[in-house]
């Protein structure tokens, strides 16, 4: 005799479930509006640029335009030094980006993995420079760069903006989450303490690596104030220098400063969205501890 086969009956999801469901789709309603609120300024950016002058400040406002004037992405090269200030901004940006992944790096190893007397009351000191609104010593380091020659080349702004607190703050965070028994055991087989830097905790190390280097390249592109007081020579200029003098002397040409304005933040977007999944792993991983 069989038994025939009934089907159990579905049971309805739990109250909290039914709950959650409402509260979800609407936090990603709100994300999703948040997010539209953000990327409207860059949408009305690149529309302004494929428009004519009289049109980017028309009533009512015009978010497609009607005849793209893709003509604009090529006048600007010509008006106007653009290629010079992105080569400018491009090797600022580099050169800093890569020294302070060095600096930040190996300082926050020896914060984070070295046993030294008042290694913590140092770190603490050290941090609490962040606090310290750069306008508060901007002269005295103006001064020290006129007094080394640096002033007016590429080099001061380098120099000054190598090392960072921030940068040892988050390496040393994410350092804290690496294990001090790889160390230990690396020193028991006799690897020196830069070869335990260099063959174990860098590799391990990508994602903070990464969130650095993203980080510290956006603040570098954008940086204006600095190469405003020590890059006179309009041949140094980087792009924030270039633009700036673009919208004093073309002020009515309002297509081509949009133009501009988006060739300028085109290479830092497409630096972020290319290390965004490294970026969000190492800030998230960077509060963790080990």
């Amino acid at each position: 005799m069989t038994v025939p086969r009934t089907t159990p009956e579905p049971t309805a999801p739990p109250p909290a479930r039914r709950r959650a469901r409402p509260g979800r789709i609407a936090g990603h309603a709100v994300l999703v509006v948040a997010a539209a609120a953000l990327l409207l300024p860059f949408f009305w950016m690149v529309s302004s640029s494929l428009k004519a002058d009289n049109a980017v400040f028309a009533i009512p406002v015009s978010w497609f335009p009607d005849s793209p004037r893709w003509a604009n992405y090529a006048e600007i090269w010509r008006v106007s030094d653009l290629l010079g200030w992105l080569k400018n901004t491009v090797f600022l940006s580099v050169v800093v980006t890569a020294l302070q992944l060095l600096t930040g790096s190996f300082a926050a190893y020896g914060f984070a993995k070295a046993r030294f007397p008042g290694r913590n009351l140092l770190f603490v000191l050290y941090i609490g420079t962040i606090a310290v609104p750069w306008q508060a010593y901007m002269i005295p380091q103006f001064i020290l760069m006129s007094e080394v020659g640096l002033t007016d080349t590429p080099w001061a702004v380098i120099a000054l903006q190598a090392f960072g607190a921030f940068g040892v703050f988050l390496m040393r965070q994410y350092y804290a989450t690496i294990p001090d028994e790889l160390c230990e055991a690396a020193r028991v087989d006799g690897l020196s303490e830069y070869g335990i830097y260099l063959r174990i905790v860098l590799p391990l190390s990508v994602p903070a690596l990464a969130s650095l280097a993203l980080l510290t390249f956006v603040t570098t592109w954008n940086d204006y104030l600095g190469p405003l007081i020590y890059l006179r020579d309009p041949d140094l200029w980087t792009v924030q220098l270039g633009l700036k003098s673009f919208v004093s002397e073309y002020n009515a040409e309002h297509a081509l400063i949009m133009t501009g304005s988006v060739l300028s933040v085109l290479p830092v977007a497409v630096v972020f969205l290319l290390g965004q999944r490294y970026f969000v792993q190492g800030i998230a991983t960077s509060g963790m501890k080990g």
